[in-house]
């Protein structure tokens, strides 16, 4: 593996070359694209700055996008071009809401598979990398960018779609896979599978584990949980969304910090209930713009996710990349406030997989009185499984990071769910 090439080019090109590029994306896109077209209606067709883009066109939500899938049935209006440009079919994971479908024209898809070269080169990864892809391959974009993208890199792409969790395990042992790309959640369930199934993940060659999906990779608790299991790799973190592309990639220098593909994304932070720009450093909602996806585009796209930006200009990785401390904390439907203490599940993992033992966790969320109250499911490992104050030391872990007393109850092992793809640990009831 070689080592990462920093971004380092100043504030102003960066914005200056963002803006070039957006003048462009906005020409193709308010004639012929319906969604947008009444949008940019009092846009200025030569946009003078950033800030003024950000006063001309208003936010892109994701009710907004369902709706017009709804409204006009199978894809909505939000495309660019005749439908016969389009090559690529991928559908969201309707986590949060009904699934969205998308398509994308060659250069769209092409322009993702260049952000992910940026991630992969950022997580030194080169021709000579054997790489699995612990992925269902299904529509959902997943990592189906990333295995295109490695291919044409030169790569031997390896996908373990169809396979038991086993079988993926010996497949990554026989066949010397030095990189590993899937959620956090399910590098340690193959982990606790390799220990169930007397798999000795010594002998495997993985050196590094991309992790995308959900938070954690950049989780400080979650990603050094990670590296133990796998005997020492480096965990590196991803975040796209399927209707935004790939956006960002794992510092090579730092742990826990994310930096945008400023030179595919203009990225803002907002406050989720006015609206309105955040202080440098203060967290607050992600807002994208994606420059090159020109097929099926986003302007000012509301993702729901809560970031905290740096706020120091430049990284120790040399780069001069937007940095998000902690990566993606959460969605602002996710955040808890919790007898006056704000509660983020990126926060609770990093705890409960600091603490060690904790072989999987559940939260239940109980909303029947005024306040949000918690109660904390936790599986141990077989190694503390007849540790009598395991559930008495997680407590007191709460105490000292939130200064709340949240129960812990222990259950058997085999207990709780597992997750190949994205972890539902929290339970609202």
């Amino acid at each position: 593996m070689h080592e990462a090439r920093a971004v380092t080019a100043p504030r102003r090109q960066i914005e200056t070359e963002q803006l070039c590029k957006l003048r462009a994306l906005l020409a193709a896109v308010r004639c012929d694209n319906r969604f947008y077209r009444p949008r940019l209606r009092d846009a200025d067709p030569e946009l003078d700055s950033l800030e003024a883009y950000a006063r001309q066109v208003p936010f892109t939500t994701k009710r907004e996008l369902i709706e017009d899938q709804r409204l006009h049935p199978p894809y909505g209006t939000n495309l660019t071009y005749p439908i016969d440009r389009y090559t690529r079919f991928c559908q969201t994971s309707g986590t949060t809401h009904s699934p969205m479908r998308w398509l994308d024209t060659q250069e769209s898809w092409g322009w993702m598979l260049d952000n992910w070269g940026r991630v992969y080169e950022a997580a030194g990864v080169d021709a000579r990398d054997r790489i699995f892809f612990a992925f269902s391959f299904g529509p959902f974009l997943g990592f189906w960018t990333a295995f295109d993208k490695a291919a044409r890199m030169g790569c031997l792409c390896i996908p373990g779609g169809g396979m038991r969790s086993a079988g993926r395990l010996r497949t990554i042992i026989d066949m010397g896979v030095t990189v590993l790309c899937c959620t956090p959640t399910y590098a340690i369930r193959l982990a606790e599978v390799a220990a169930e199934e007397d798999i000795d993940l010594a002998s495997a060659q993985v050196r590094t584990i991309i992790v995308a999906g959900e938070p954690g990779g950049s989780v400080p608790g979650t990603s050094r949980h990670i590296s133990e299991l796998w005997h020492g790799a480096r965990v590196v973190d991803q975040h796209g969304m399927t209707e935004i592309g790939p956006v960002s990639y794992g510092c090579p220098a730092r742990t826990g910090i994310l930096h945008v593909i400023e030179s595919s994304f203009i990225a803002e932070i907002i406050d989720p209930d006015t609206g309105n720009a955040v202080a440098r450093g203060a967290t607050g909602e992600l807002v994208l713009t994606n420059l090159g996806r020109t097929g099926s585009p986003l302007l000012r796209y509301r993702t729901g996710d809560l970031v905290q930006p740096a706020a120091e200009d430049g990284c120790a990785c040399g780069s001069t990349d937007l940095a998000f401390v902690g990566g993606i904390l959460g969605r602002t439907d996710d955040m808890l406030v919790v007898r006056g203490v704000n509660v983020y599940p990126s926060a609770m993992d990093d705890v409960l997989r600091s603490h060690g033992g904790v072989a999987e966790y559940r939260v239940n969320v109980h909303n029947g009185h005024a306040m949000a109250q918690l109660r904390i499911e936790v599986e141990p490992a077989p190694d503390h499984a007849d540790d009598p104050q395991f559930g008495h030391r997680l407590e007191m872990a709460l105490v000292q990071a939130f200064a709340l007393r949240i129960p812990v109850v222990v259950v058997p092992g085999g207990h709780l769910p597992r997750f190949e793809m994205k972890a539902n640990r929290w339970v609202r009831s």
